[in-house]
């Protein structure tokens, strides 16, 4: 069965799942993030960001920074660094904790913010969507100890109250709060885009929590620059795209006085495939959350058939290349999920905010007859190199790989 399941009723085939009560103890929404080295990065970070020349990004900001896109990180807080001055506003914080909203108390909110939209001053992170901006929901995640667990519910709330278009969520629990599963519901209903890591206990339980699994959701598993899947990143159904997540430096701890290195997880992929989600947006500034995901899945890295997802890489590696420098992919229809391919309620069946100036492609004439042509002729097009890499034209087919072993196994897509 697929990612559908009503009320407080377990999915088919998921026996291990359980669903407890609002405010109960059990479960943890803990942070998706591995890898945290034992000494500092001494040398240049922006180096260490491996996936910023593999997804070809100089190329794609000519086109597309994510300007006038905004983007929910739904984490442990954000504390403005050099590199995400001006791009961080404050969202709300449902912890209780002191400080607020830009107040990280684990440095991991911080940088997923930077890895989305950080402009790389001071040093930093620099993001794959530097023009965007960040809203910051605080949440209980572990390590905000004695605090309830599910106010994860309160929080997804806020992120669909706010402008946002995206929403991030690297963290994930076994357990399924409903009040959690209903304000997914909620921001669905709202027209938002959600990504959330499908988790990083492959070897020792492969069991894809929460938000990952919900319907509306995307899950990102974790992949490396040659697009082999990490060892730990978990593997199922609910496996959407995979992004860039592992070698990466982050920061160490909440002083923010050093980043370390080796970091990444599927916590790193959510961000960056919310960054690649907030390129294409931006270029297209009047399509839908389900449009722009039918995009990201349609031009996907991939090597093998789009209607058999794989159990390691779903549909595919994320790459905003092929839409904004050859202006591939189907957008479909706006109203339609394409996870679910449901009817999503609350989105129009025809998008009708205002046209956006929101990116350099959208501000100035293309010289790409290519570029201006209508959803109908794009539908019609040929996307023929879905077995290359990060960029178009990467001259390497798209291993779907688990940490050098065999290849990723099919399955069943899901049900309508």
């Amino acid at each position: 069965m697929g990612r559908h399941g009503g009320g407080a009723e377990l999915f088919a085939g998921r026996a291990r799942r359980w669903i407890v009560s609002t405010g109960a103890a059990a479960g943890v929404l803990a942070l998706l993030s591995v890898g945290l080295a034992p000494s500092a990065v001494a040398d240049d970070i922006q180096s260490k960001q491996w996936y910023l020349d593999a997804m070809g990004a100089k190329e794609l900001w000519d086109v597309s920074t994510g300007e006038g896109i905004k983007v929910a990180v739904v984490d442990s807080g954000v504390t403005v660094t050099p590199s995400l001055k001006g791009r961080v506003l404050a969202g709300r914080d449902v912890t209780g904790l002191k400080g607020g909203a830009l107040d990280d108390y684990d440095s991991h909110g911080t940088t997923m913010a930077e890895l989305i939209a950080g402009s790389g001053r001071g040093g930093g992170l620099k993001g794959l969507a530097p023009g965007a901006k960040v809203i910051s929901v605080r949440m209980s995640l572990k390590g905000a100890k004695g605090k309830d667990e599910s106010n994860s519910a309160e929080a997804i709330r806020a992120a669909a109250d706010s402008d946002a278009r995206i929403i991030s969520m690297s963290f994930g629990s076994d357990v399924m709060y409903p009040d959690q599963k209903e304000a997914v519901k909620y921001a669905a209903s709202k027209g938002k885009l959600m990504f959330a890591g499908v988790g990083n206990d492959a070897q020792k339980k492969n069991f894809i929590g929460y938000p990952a699994a919900y319907p509306n959701v995307t899950g990102v598993s974790a992949a490396d620059k040659s697009g082999k899947v990490a060892k730990y990143s978990e593997f199922g159904e609910y496996v959407d795209l995979a992004a860039p997540g592992l070698n990466l430096p982050h920061w160490c701890d909440a002083t923010f006085r050093s980043y370390c290195d080796g970091g990444g997880g599927t916590s790193a992929g959510t961000a960056i495939a919310s960054a690649s989600a907030a390129l294409i947006w931006s270029k297209h500034p009047n399509w839908t959350a389900n449009q722009v995901l039918r995009v990201l899945i349609d031009t996907a890295g991939r090597s093998w058939p789009k209607d058999e997802p794989s159990d390691y890489l779903g549909y595919g590696l994320v790459r905003p290349a092929p839409n904004l420098l050859k202006n591939r992919g189907n957008p479909g229809p706006p109203d339609i999920d394409p996870l679910t391919n449901e009817k999503t309620p609350g989105v129009a069946a025809s998008p009708s905010a205002p046209q956006e100036k929101s990116s350099k492609s959208a501000s100035q004439p293309s010289n790409d007859p290519a570029a201006d042509k209508s959803a109908e002729a794009v539908a019609g097009s040929k996307s023929d190199d879905n077995d290359q890499l990060w960029m178009v034209g990467g001259g390497v087919a798209a291993a779907a790989v688990i940490g050098g072993g065999a290849l990723a196994a099919a399955r069943k897509r899901r049900n309508a």
